[in-house]
């Protein structure tokens, strides 16, 4: 609900309330004066019915004594015939003590009469009577004499106009014998009459109070009398009429005091809704003086000094996005750690206005090296200016060092100290490091100048800005700034680090250390490509160890990795920095000689047969001795172009020579044998290539020497190389 719907009801429960509160008050106070009214009339009138009802019955008895004073039973009927002609009653019966009628008067009114001293009716009331006993001189029963009047239309209307009420009389069911009430109101009367109990009170739906007289000893008649009430007409509805009137004024009372409250705040709301939305112009009219129009002037000044402060953050906003932007595209497109850490430095400097700045990184030695610089000629001692790299500060030394050992930003003012630290000399500074978390670079034991190896994170190095314009020293602003371009330093400098390891990670066999399957492929294809444009040879040499099955089962998988891991080790010791090891799988291996003929090949493979086969190889099984494992190889030998035209038909002719030299008894090698056909594809070579009488071929000069012209040797002994590229 608005605050105007809340208003408007707040008011309308304020007035409306004390209406609807009087307006009942006012209905009920006069229906209960009706109702007392009424009830006062209805007891009149019951007395007055009993009077009339006791009046007769005393008139009727009386007349019965009249008759049964007579003793001669000739002149007792000729009474009889006068009491009725008198009127004092309309009929006489004379009953003998067995109750058969001796005498009874002509015209008398149809039974059951009704004993004025009886409780209660037994049926349908036809007429009243009184009975006196009828006795001789002696006191002997001779019977009764009774005096009836009958109850009829003309006496009910007589009751009614006694007592000024309706009156309506009921047989013994509740029907409704003989009334005064109208067609109108006799249902009415009735089912209110059936509801009354004793000298109760109810009213029925038109308005008129009902009320139960009798029967009781002496009133043995069963009446029901009615009023009417006295209530004006249409009271309810005035009443209503009123309210409805009242409750129209209070709504539009309450709407428009609801409207004059509100509509500041409508304007206020309307105004805020549009500065949430951009439009800092907006200003509200300032109506009154009173809270709300306070309020508006406060919010006009809130939004002129809002739209200044835009406009500044803005122009910020403006020149950070272009820096944010250039170091964006930077980190998008290129892995060079060098520009990404320039291009961060240069956005800083300019970001805050510093005059200098410097980024150092944490070398293994524990000391922040410089790797970039801008502005600072001549601020450390060093013999090369030009060279970033000289700029050298131990971790844990000076501002920088301590920065980088803490991990807690700093700025202040410069003071120097009697050691000389190695950083830069200036007047203000702000530092603040940037770190990986741990975990992305494995390390040892804790070492001078490094964190702790069970801290959260670990130092990158750090970002240092010198000398900033315009302002004594640098603010928490110009911290904030340097931080989050810190943040892009490390990200820069750990994207870096992760590449180069996903790129090594991803050429070689994580077991053995060698170049592994994918770059098997790649190396093949560019080999032979060089071997094509130079006219040089290529050997491929396949190796397999054999039967090193029989290594897992006897002395576990464990064993058979420390094989592996030292048959690749002995490989990269019998071959040259030219050449190329390969993992193929499992424990097959690829050996590439670049410019190396059949010759030279043989005598790598004898070379590499006779080192595996000399030496068994020491492993520690899962007993914790420690045994020697005898190893031999299975080797086989192609050259390209002599015995394939491409790079996958010479790997798939050395498989061939493999699998020749295990069927040939292992622990040897085999030359591949050549295609049949042989290959006529042309080769452009600079020097012509010959094979020798013994059917090797090799690569080499024209005139057939045993070296080719810058390249791999044939000889016994051809150059090692310690690691696998």
């Amino acid at each position: 609900m608005t605050l105007r719907g809340r208003l408007t009801a707040a008011f309308l429960t304020v007035v409306l309330g004390p209406v609807l509160l009087g307006a009942f008050f006012v209905g009920s106070t006069l229906s209960a004066v009706d109702r007392g009214r009424a009830t006062e009339r209805l007891g009149v009138a019951a007395a007055g019915v009993r009077t009339s009802v006791d009046a007769l019955c005393q008139q009727l008895r009386a007349a019965a004594d009249a008759v049964a004073l007579v003793a001669d039973p000739a002149a007792r009927s000729r009474a009889a015939d006068q009491v009725v002609g008198r009127g004092l009653a309309a009929a006489v019966l004379i009953a003998d003590p067995a109750g058969r009628t001796t005498y009874a008067t002509a015209g008398g009114p149809a039974g059951p009469w009704q004993d004025c001293a009886a409780d209660a009716t037994t049926g349908p009331v036809r007429a009243l009577a009184a009975q006196v006993r009828l006795r001789d001189p002696a006191g002997a029963d001779l019977g009764t004499v009774a005096a009836a009047q009958p109850v009829d239309p003309a006496f009910v209307a007589r009751l009614a106009a006694v007592t000024g009420a309706g009156v309506t009389l009921l047989d013994d069911p509740g029907r409704i014998t003989h009334t005064t009430e109208d067609r109108e109101v006799r249902a009415a009367v009735l089912a209110a009459a059936r509801q009354a109990d004793g000298d109760r009170v109810t009213g029925t739906i038109d308005g008129r109070y009902v009320r139960r007289v009798g029967p009781t000893p002496g009133q043995p008649l069963p009446l029901v009398l009615s009023v009417p009430g006295e209530r004006p007409p249409g009271l309810y509805a005035a009443l209503v009429g009123a309210v409805v009137l009242a409750a129209l004024l209070a709504v539009v009372a309450a709407w428009r005091l609801a409207r004059v409250t509100t509509r500041p705040l409508v304007e206020l709301a309307g105004a805020v809704d549009r500065v949430a939305h951009g439009d800092l112009t907006t200003r509200v009219p300032v109506r009154s003086r009173d809270e709300i129009g306070r309020l508006a002037g406060a919010f006009n000044r809130m939004t002129r000094e809002t739209g200044s402060y835009v406009a500044a953050l803005t122009s910020s906003r403006d020149q950070l996005r272009g820096h944010l932007t250039v170091l964006g595209d930077t980190l998008a497109s290129t892995h060079d750690l060098q520009r990404i850490l320039r291009v961060i430095l240069h956005s800083a400097i300019a970001a805050t206005g510093a005059r200098a700045g410097a980024v150092l990184l944490v070398d293994g030695d524990g000391t922040l090296v410089g790797q970039c610089v801008e502005g600072l000629d001549g601020r450390w001692s060093t013999e090369d200016p030009a060279d970033p790299a000289t700029l050298r500060v131990l971790v844990g030394a000076g501002v920088l060092g301590r920065v980088a050992a803490t991990g807690e930003p700093l700025r202040g003012r410069w003071e120097a100290t009697d050691a000389p630290t190695g950083e830069p000399s200036c007047e203000t500074y702000v530092a603040v490091p940037f770190a990986a978390p741990r975990g992305t670079e494995p390390r040892g034991p804790d070492r001078p100048g490094h964190p702790p190896a069970d801290t959260e994170s670990w130092a990158l190095g750090v970002l240092a800005l010198y000398d900033r314009l315009g302002a004594d020293e640098f603010d928490d602003d110009d911290l904030v700034t340097l931080r989050t371009f810190a943040g892009h330093a490390a990200v820069a400098v750990e994207n870096v680090r992760v590449h180069e390891e996903a790129q090594r990670l991803s050429l070689t066999d994580a077991l053995t250390g060698l170049w592994n399957y994918r770059y098997l492929r790649e190396s093949i294809r560019r080999e032979v490509e060089r071997a094509n444009r130079f006219g040089r040879m290529l050997s491929v040499l396949a190796l397999d160890l054999d039967r090193f099955k029989d290594v897992n089962d006897t002395w576990g998988h464990a064993a058979g990795d420390a094989v592996l891991v030292e048959f690749a080790r002995r490989v990269r010791g019998e071959i040259r920095e030219v050449d190329l090891a390969f993992r193929q799988g499992g424990e097959e291996f690829v050996v590439l000689l670049p410019e190396t003929d059949a010759r030279g090949a043989t005598i790598v493979a004898e070379r590499l047969g006779a080192v595996i086969r000399d030496q068994p190889v020491p492993v520690e099984v899962h007993t914790g001795e420690a045994v020697r494992v005898p190893v031999t190889v299975s080797i086989g030998i192609a050259v390209y172009p002599d015995h394939a035209a491409g790079g996958q038909q010479v790997l798939d002719a050395a498989d061939d020579a493999l699998y020749a030299a295990k069927a040939a008894g292992r622990d040897g090698y085999q030359l591949a044998r050549p295609p049949d056909p042989v290959p006529t594809q042309e080769i452009p070579v600079v020097v012509a290539a010959a094979s020798p009488p013994d059917g090797l071929p090799r690569a080499g000069a024209a005139d057939g020497a045993t070296a080719a012209q810058g390249g791999a040797s044939s000889g016994p002994h051809p150059p090692r190389q310690s690691r696998g590229r």
